[in-house]
């Protein structure tokens, strides 16, 4: 007679459920907090993922996953978390300049010998967190609890942080691991205490839900530059497109005395759309909800504090025009479940060695994270532009993009999270102004810079002008001049970038 016997209780896994301990406490389930509770779990680290609400999210940034961010994520093994969420294929941008459109498609992988061309997906991004957290709960290793953090535990005498205390359905509750990870996201309650920096937000993104909305170049995400602010539109499934208005602070448009944000989305933001969007963006601002969310810029640091480790948004953030996010957010999971291998780091308590490792984490990560993070910045200063400098430096950047090849592939793969080489971002960035600066002394003016000939999204045409030539050479003067000032302004918003990311 076969006698049945109960396998025997996992006792790393009681230890977890019962007495709150593990290798490894997480605080947040998002983006970067599953992705890292399932690398760890998969190294078989003990993992404790906490989150205080598991119910779906509703977000309208974090919806857009670059192609280096897919790559990331096949190599965590998550792929599958794009599937079964109406994602949609993303092959590159459309950058419409004054009603004026370019192609930007992702370059081709020159490793690939049938030169394919990489995708990014788009999706509402509540369906891709849940995916994500199925994932993390089926890990070996993962027990994820909701629970909302309230404090870090701190060793009095040494600093070291010993895990968490929270509350579980009102209740006071703990939780405690040899590392402690926080990525708690944009709005971090713990920031404050331990990194030096603060986030600085200029702007705002105002998002809407398009309902089947007819995009000039479907399975692309659409830039639209004009007299304002740059506004985004991509599709985040088979009806829903987002459109995200940049409004920076203290916009007179948008001001109580003259409407409020719904003024100016009807009156300045609507005429400027392409037309066959501004039908669905009408009804979408008559009938859906309008939701905002800080553009914050924030440095990256370094983590000094034994036994915690921040992450994600929690610790560095980028002008969310680029898309990048979520892409440096799998790609530091990548970086760092390699640094805290067992092989390299048998145990996480041995903190001298962990804090090595985070040391190494903060500038082995900056090959790519630097260069996306100073391409946000340096493009939502020229797609913002307010002052003709800037106006002459955006008109370049189009005009770039316009040439073509090497114009292109270049920029985008950066953008893209292909392209790891802060020398590329350099070279394609000054060339721009070089251009900007060139096209001053053929003609091509920016538009609204006062200069003349360009038109709304034209360029001069030299020569269709009578007595043109000597009007070239009696501008030259004034011209050189300009030319100054414009390559001065590309300094003036590439270096102050250049240096956080230098000396964080």
């Amino acid at each position: 007679m076969a006698v049945m016997t109960q396998p025997e209780p996992d006792p790393i896994g009681v230890r977890r459920r019962l007495h709150h301990e593990a290798d490894v406490v997480v605080v947040g389930a998002g983006i970067m907090g599953c992705a890292v509770a399932v690398a760890l779990g998969k190294q078989g680290r003990s993992v404790l993922l906490l989150e205080k609400s598991l119910k779906e999210p509703d977000r309208i940034v974090g919806e857009l996953l670059q192609p280096g961010g897919i790559a990331a994520l096949e190599k965590l093994g998550l792929r599958d978390c794009l599937e079964g969420i109406d994602a949609i294929t993303v092959r590159g941008y459309e950058v419409i300049y004054y009603g004026e459109g370019v192609e930007i498609p992702y370059p081709e992988n020159a490793d690939d010998t049938n030169r394919k061309r990489p995708e990014g997906r788009s999706f509402h991004h509540g369906r891709f967190i849940q995916r994500l957290r199925e994932a993390a709960r089926s890990t070996p290793n993962v027990t994820v609890v909701e629970t909302k953090v309230t404090e870090l535990v701190k060793n009095g005498d040494t600093g070291q942080i010993l895990g968490v205390e929270s509350q579980t359905v009102g209740k006071p509750d703990f939780y405690f691991g040899h590392l402690t990870i926080i990525s708690d996201g944009y709005a971090s309650k713990f920031r404050k205490q331990y990194i030096r920096h603060q986030p600085i937000a200029r702007s705002k993104f105002y998002g809407l839900e398009l309902i089947d909305a007819d995009l000039p170049r479907p399975q692309h995400g659409h830039v639209v530059l004009g007299d304002g602010a740059p506004v985004l539109l991509y599709q985040i499934g088979t009806h829903e497109t987002r459109a995200l208005v940049d409004v920076p602070e203290n916009l007179p448009s948008a001001s109580v005395k003259n409407g409020g944000i719904k003024n100016h989305l009807r009156h300045v933001v609507l005429p400027s759309l392409p037309k066959p969007v501004q039908s669905s963006f009408e009804a979408a601002l008559d009938t859906g909800a309008l939701r905002s969310m800080p553009n914050s810029f924030l440095p990256p640091s370094t983590n000094k504090t034994p036994g915690m480790m921040m992450l994600g948004d929690a610790m560095n953030m980028r002008h969310p025009l680029t898309g990048g996010g979520m892409t440096v957010a799998f790609n530091d999971v990548v970086l760092l479940s390699a640094l805290l291998h067992p092989a390299i780091v048998p145990d996480l308590s041995n903190t001298p060695l962990v804090l090595g490792q985070m040391s190494s984490f903060h500038w082995r990560r900056k090959s790519l994270t630097s260069v996306i993070n100073i391409l946000a910045q340096a493009l939502y200063s020229l797609f913002a532009a307010s002052d003709p400098p800037l106006k002459t430096l955006q008109l370049g950047c189009f005009r770039y993009f316009q040439a073509g090849g090497s114009c292109i592939d270049g920029p985008v793969g950066l953008l893209a999270g292909i392209i790891r080489q802060p020398l590329t971002l350099f070279y394609h960035f000054f060339a721009v102004a070089l251009y900007a600066i060139w096209l001053l002394f053929v003609g091509g003016a920016a538009p609204g810079s006062g200069d003349g000939g360009g038109g709304r999204g034209g360029q001069y045409a030299p020569g269709k002008e009578k007595g043109g030539a000597w009007r070239k050479v009696l501008a030259a003067p004034g011209n050189v001049v300009k030319g100054v000032g414009v390559f001065w302004k590309a300094c003036e918003v590439l270096g102050p970038v250049v240096v956080s990311e230098v000396r964080s």
